[in-house]
């Protein structure tokens, strides 16, 4: 069978991957539609298959990783099962106290991807708590497909509560400064802008590709803002003229930046849309506004 690449498929087969993986259309209805861009030897499997996450392959930072410490903890929360599972980490051999951010994943439950991205946010030298907001249903279970299905069950306002109250666990924690933000993708980027909302002490927060808060909620927000777009994600794109212009009107601390021809979840180093430069320049500049609005 033919090795894939990325550019030997159309736009429109992400788009539907993007659709797909958003619940907005099942897994037949995908592999019916994708099947007409299956030639060449190719079948709509084996192209399900390339845009399906390799969580193994990606890893940036293995979990025994010595410079971290890192471990599962248990934290109170008002929803679900009133106890919520996370993943902890932070710079090893480190007495001081560190900012603190909450990571929060996408649609799918707490999978490898934003495990590893958790060790990333503490080899830069924070505190980083990522929830798992499948919890109540017990927990991330193993794939992205039933993670999806599970989390379609849970209301995501009562999910929202979860991570504000993962927020007060770091506030709390001894090994944390008492600054905290938070880094959210996809869904967890509307979770990060929703924590802006909500909590008034939260001090910065940085959605990537996220669902924009209503205009009447924006006049809350005291969060410095940090918001990563990508240029052809036409589904969430379509909500920030309006969100930018409440930003104006409300005089709120932000910045935004678009990244030129590079796909919804292009930091996902896990999957095809991943975009190396865009990526490395997102996270460079997430790190760069974390040290200065976290200190």
């Amino acid at each position: 069978m033919k090795q894939i690449q990325s550019e030997d498929l159309d736009r429109e087969v992400f788009e539907l991957f993007d659709r797909y993986v958003h619940s907005q259309i099942n897994r037949r209805e995908f592999l019916d539609r994708v099947s007409k861009y299956a030639v060449g030897g190719l079948t709509a499997t084996a192209i399900l298959g390339f845009l399906s996450p390799k969580y193994a392959e990606a890893a940036q930072i293995e979990p025994r990783d010595a410079r971290l410490r890192a471990e599962y903890i248990v934290y109170d929360s008002p929803k679900g099962a009133g106890k919520m599972r996370a993943y902890l980490s932070r710079p090893a051999g480190n007495e001081k106290q560190l900012p603190g951010v909450v990571v929060v994943h996408e649609n799918r439950g707490l999978n490898p991807h934003i495990e590893d991205v958790a060790r990333r946010v503490g080899l830069a030298g924070f505190v980083a708590l990522a929830p798992d907001s499948l919890t109540p249903l017990g927990g991330y279970p193993g794939t992205d497909d039933e993670g999806r299905e599970l989390q379609r069950r849970l209301d995501r306002y009562d999910m929202l509560e979860d991570f504000i109250a993962a927020y007060e666990c770091l506030m709390v924690n001894p090994m944390c400064s008492g600054r905290v933000g938070v880094l959210g993708f996809c869904f967890g980027g509307w979770i990060a802008n929703m924590m802006a909302v909500r909590i008034p002490g939260l001090a910065a927060a940085v959605p990537f590709y996220g669902s924009q808060p209503s205009d009447a909620e924006v006049p809350n927000i005291k969060a410095s803002l940090l918001l990563h777009y990508a240029e052809e994600d036409v589904r969430v794109n379509a909500g920030w003229p309006a969100y930018e212009a409440a930003l104006k009107k409300h005089d709120k601390v932000y910045t935004v930046r678009l990244y030129p021809s590079v796909k919804h979840g292009f930091h996902n180093d896990s999957t095809p849309r991943f975009d190396e430069d865009a990526a490395e320049l997102a996270w460079r500049r997430t790190i760069d506004f974390f040290n200065m609005t976290l200190a």
